[in-house]
């Protein structure tokens, strides 16, 4: 799913002809042909974000926070039920590694995921410890501010990188 959304937002926000460019130049094994039900290697997303980094001359960290706050949308489409249940960012983003990750394993039970830490010690704040064995620190901050876009919320969200993109620290703080 996150392969054939990328490659979706790639057309929305660009064009189909960047789909074609982009699939060509990154010389992909699986050759570009994907599926929401198929698992593929996460080098092959990396190589689809360099290629449209060079056509673009969009910064990568930005286009993959792009792509993180476009799939919250995506998920958010698809789990309408658990975005209802959930009526506050700080309950929804705690529930990541509970609820999201155990439906992903699901459908897909060798995913690889990364793993979420929660620390609500200081009232009006979460603090959440993201670690991968990917370097998508980038898409897991998408992923949030779209969260946050979602519900509306006057929360700050601040980054601080703890390895090089495998894991980072996301304090979010209620504004006001």
């Amino acid at each position: 799913m996150v392969f054939t959304s990328f490659l979706e937002m790639v057309e929305n926000k660009f064009s189909l002809k960047l789909v074609d460019e982009i699939i060509e130049a990154a010389e992909l094994p699986s050759g570009g042909s994907y599926t929401t039900v198929g698992t593929y290697d996460h080098h092959e997303m990396i190589k689809l974000i360099v290629e449209l980094n060079a056509r673009t001359q969009i910064p990568m960290p930005d286009l993959i926070r792009t792509f993180g706050e476009y799939l919250f949308g995506q998920l958010l489409d698809m789990h309408p039920d658990f975005m209802v249940e959930n009526s506050t960012v700080f309950e929804f983003l705690q529930k990541v590694d509970s609820y999201i990750h155990v439906e992903v394993r699901k459908l897909y039970p060798g995913a690889e995921l990364p793993a979420f830490q929660y620390d609500t010690s200081i009232p009006g704040t979460l603090i959440m410890t993201y670690n991968s064995s990917r370097p998508f620190a980038d898409l897991a901050e998408g992923l949030i501010l779209g969260c946050v876009a979602h519900y509306g919320e006057a929360i700050d969200v601040k980054r601080i990188d703890l390895a090089d993109g495998t894991s980072a620290r996301f304090e979010l703080t209620q504004v006001g």
